[in-house]
């Protein structure tokens, strides 16, 4: 499904604190990427995804070449510039989907207010992230950005629709992959913890754990996991509190607040660190 070109909203704060140009970037990366776990796309990295996308590569490109082009999705990316990140991964192809769909995702996500045109970029997202599986199953990220698009999908349907589609089941499977290729991926334990307390939110802790092997016990754990991991992660904060929403209501309201509290007066590290704690910001004012 194609995605409007004329329909991207642009980063709507000051991202001169976002600058990563240049050996910023590189300096950057590791607090930036701590969450996803993102491999730093030097020449090395390049060579490697060429090498394991084979024909799937994008033809007529060396790993100079598609290093230079993913620093510069990723500086746009983290600089708030979604479109140009988005159509820099998407024109490479399986190798550059990381990027694509973190892009479209985090747009979509926070400045995307048509509710038909966000499902139209999920879709899109999920599309991509299909091609980046087939190309490149080794990679965490290709699963990952699969989970993150589906949920994201899913959210945003009717739960008997989502549930009929088998989403559910495909988000998990894509999460598993990941811990599986990554332990130690942050935002994968987020999206575990938020995949059990959704179908438990949903459902009932009951039919959820019997159908689907949701359980309150593996999304606190799994939250706990990624706090430890990336404690300055403005997003891990604000799942948190949906997760105390989701499991127990008015009962934890205090706690989710002071969950969304903590990731609004984080300092944000990027364009997405940003939009994700105005998110916060707004759900305590």
């Amino acid at each position: 499904m194609a995605t409007r070109k004329s329909g991207w909203a642009k980063f709507p704060h000051d991202a001169k604190a976002f600058d990563v140009s240049g050996d910023k970037l590189k300096k950057a990366w590791p607090t930036l990427h701590a969450g996803d776990g993102e491999p730093f796309p030097d020449e090395k990295r390049a060579a490697a995804l060429l090498k394991s996308a084979g024909k799937k590569a994008p033809k007529d490109i060396d790993s100079t070449s598609l290093s230079s082009q993913l620093q510069a999705g990723w500086r746009a990316f983290h600089h708030g510039e979604f479109q140009q990140a988005f159509e820099i991964g998407e024109a490479l192809g399986p190798v550059g989907a990381s990027v694509a769909i973190k892009a479209i995702g985090i747009h979509a996500t926070y400045l995307v207010d048509d509710e038909d045109e966000q499902l139209a970029r999920f879709n899109r997202a999920v599309d991509l992230a299909e091609t980046a599986i087939a190309a490149l199953p080794g990679d965490a990220n290709s699963h990952y950005r699969h989970a993150f698009a589906l949920g994201r999908y899913s959210q945003r349907i009717s739960v008997a629709k989502a549930l009929k589609m088998g989403l559910a089941g495909k988000v998990r499977s894509s999460l598993d992959k990941t811990l599986a290729l990554d332990p130690k991926h942050a935002e994968a334990h987020t999206a575990m913890a938020i995949y059990h307390a959704e179908i438990i939110g949903k459902i009932g802790a009951l039919i959820g754990g019997m159908t689907y092997g949701a359980k309150a016990s593996e999304a606190e754990k799994h939250i706990a996991q990624a706090l430890k991991l990336t404690p300055d992660s403005p997003i891990a904060h604000v799942e948190h509190a949906n997760l105390l929403l989701l499991l127990h209501g008015d009962k934890k309201e205090t706690a989710a607040a002071n969950a969304y509290e903590k990731a609004a007066k984080l300092k944000p590290r990027d364009a997405m660190e940003k939009l994700d704690g105005e998110f916060a910001r707004s759900q305590i004012e």
